[in-house]
């Protein structure tokens, strides 16, 4: 009788392709998988199961992490006080005590989160906002304001639950549905005349949520009349609860240790088992991580989990910090990127053209930017069409960049600098922001604000060159010579970037004909 071997070379000598056949011996990754006749023993299915586990849970981490986003600000609101269906608010501006991803010290910022699983909910924004409604997974469900169909006027936002199929209004909202039973909604409001004031004033007199009540505002007798719909009472809101958040420490970012996949969980079990794409689930489900099961890794596949959580946190600082695709970056051959204007803020197909006749989209790519998706919500809190078109005088751009001229991190014992060049594209206004590179939240030094800009609150304005140019110096201590405005103060020992926001951007900034000068080390 043949030994198996011999069998097998048999059989690969009558015809049977090598390429389908399995080696004894395969080296790889892993180290030496071992097979017999195809069979793999015990030891290579340990290593395979293993790296099975840990690859569905490093996906879990690098295409998810938006949903463990979203859990994380909702703790920091809750943290602070902050419930569902009540309105934070930074009255004099976010500062470096909050830690909140790449935010902004320029304008008034308010959020909360809806609850709709009692029920639709109304959103009613003030004039002249900035902003959008996200859901559990921080996918888009509408913007308000400016970019939204009240286009900055105000209006009632009315968002449906999962599966509602009730009453819905006549008329008189703004509706969409959402596909968790939770959003987040975050807006902005810009200064006055350098003051935050006024846009306080007009955010706490008109920002209202309340549940919907069917068969009230929003439905006429005729309606009644016709049997088309029942008659609701119409009530006066109830009075929204405001907390002031400015000053206030807390952290709304996610975790990268095994207390990652826990949040992530909770996300899990709080939302339909249907409100993420089947896809995305099964790396979730693959690590026990199931709607309605308790998620209980042995020891084990703890070990596991915390390798995943390491490499994918390494691979997403990576990809935010580092991007190796040429196309992601603004300028050719410059460190300043913003993959958003590739990938669109759906991470398939780039944004939209603006021409004289109008919008000209592009065809959908058929597939998902998964590297750019990982990259945005590893530093960026909430996504909108507005962050990703090319439309001029309307919302803000941004465009940031982590290394030097010389392609160098940047280190916050050395003096750098930035020249704008004449005719900043801003028809409202203009700014950098500075970020710790570990937070990704505002750099944390006695200045406070860590921004400079065109604005005069909270920090002077950045005065022009005699030639019209503008530049900002980044340093541990003020330059001599240089103007409070145009310096914002880094730390030894820090990594930090700066991220530039052009707000009402113009057509210059768009055609690339107006560039800033790349990050200048000076000494």
């Amino acid at each position: 009788m043949l030994a198996m071997p011999h069998l097998a070379a048999a059989q690969t000598a009558t015809g049977i392709p090598s390429t389908i056949t399995t080696p004894d011996k395969v080296e790889s990754r892993l180290g030496v998988l071992e097979f017999k006749d195809g069979a793999p023993d015990a030891a290579t299915m340990a290593k395979i199961y293993d790296n099975l586990d840990f690859t569905h849970a490093f996906e879990a981490f690098v295409n998810t992490m938006q949903g463990v986003s979203v859990a994380a600000i909702r703790k920091g609101f809750l943290s602070i006080g902050v419930k569902d269906n009540e309105v934070m608010i930074f009255s004099e501006l976010m500062d470096a005590k909050s830690l909140f991803l790449t935010a902004n010290a320029d304008t008034v910022y308010f959020f909360g989160f809806l609850d709709l699983s009692n029920g639709p909910m109304v959103l009613e924004p003030p004039p002249k906002a900035l902003g959008a409604i996200d859901d559990d997974w921080f996918r888009w469900v509408t913007d308000f304001g400016l970019p939204g169909p009240d286009r900055g006027e105000g209006g009632k936002y009315l968002i449906l639950p999962p599966g509602y199929d009730g009453p819905l209004p006549e008329g008189g909202f703004y509706v969409s549905r959402a596909r968790t039973t939770r959003v987040l909604w975050f807006g902005r409001s810009f200064l006055e005349n350098n003051d935050p004031k006024p846009a306080v004033d007009l955010i706490k007199s008109a920002t209202k949520i309340y549940p919907y009540e069917a068969g009230g505002v929003g439905t006429s007798i005729a309606e009644f009349l016709g049997g088309k719909a029942k008659l609701g009472p119409v009530t006066s809101p109830p009075p929204t609860v405001f907390h002031e958040a400015s000053g206030k420490a807390f952290n709304t970012i996610p975790p990268n240790d095994f207390s990652y996949y826990e949040m992530l969980n909770e996300v899990v079990q709080q939302e339909p088992a249907t409100s993420l794409d089947p896809e995305l689930m099964g790396p979730l489900a693959a690590i026990g991580i199931v709607k309605g099961k308790p998620f209980a890794p042995d020891a084990r596949m703890k070990k596991i989990l915390a390798e995943a959580v390491a490499v994918g946190n390494a691979t997403s600082r990576g990809l935010f910090m580092n991007p190796r695709e040429a196309d992601w970056y603004y300028y050719p051959g410059s460190s300043w990127f913003n993959p958003l204007f590739i990938s669109g803020s759906e991470f398939e197909t780039p944004i939209p053209e603006i021409t004289r006749e109008g919008a000209k989209p592009f065809p959908p790519t058929g597939y998902r930017t998964l590297d750019a998706r990982t990259l945005w919500f590893y530093g960026i809190t909430g996504i909108t069409p507005a962050m990703s078109m090319r439309l001029t005088g309307v919302g803000s751009q941004y465009i940031w960049a982590m290394v030097d001229a010389d392609k160098q991190y940047l280190d916050g014992a050395k003096t750098y600098k930035v020249t704008l060049p004449k005719g900043i594209p801003a028809e409202k206004f203009w700014s950098f922001t500075v970020y710790d590179s570990q937070t990704r939240s505002m750099l944390d030094t006695p200045q406070r604000y860590p921004r400079a800009g065109s604005q005069s609150y909270p920090s002077p304005a950045a005065d022009p060159n005699a030639d019209g140019s503008t530049t900002v110096y980044f340093s541990p201590a003020q330059p001599a010579g240089v103007k409070r405005g145009n310096w914002i103060q880094t730390m030894p020992g820090k990594g930090w970037f700066p991220m530039l926001r052009l707000y009402s951007p113009l057509e210059p900034f768009f055609t690339k004909e107006w560039r800033p000068s790349e990050i200048e080390l000076v000494r």
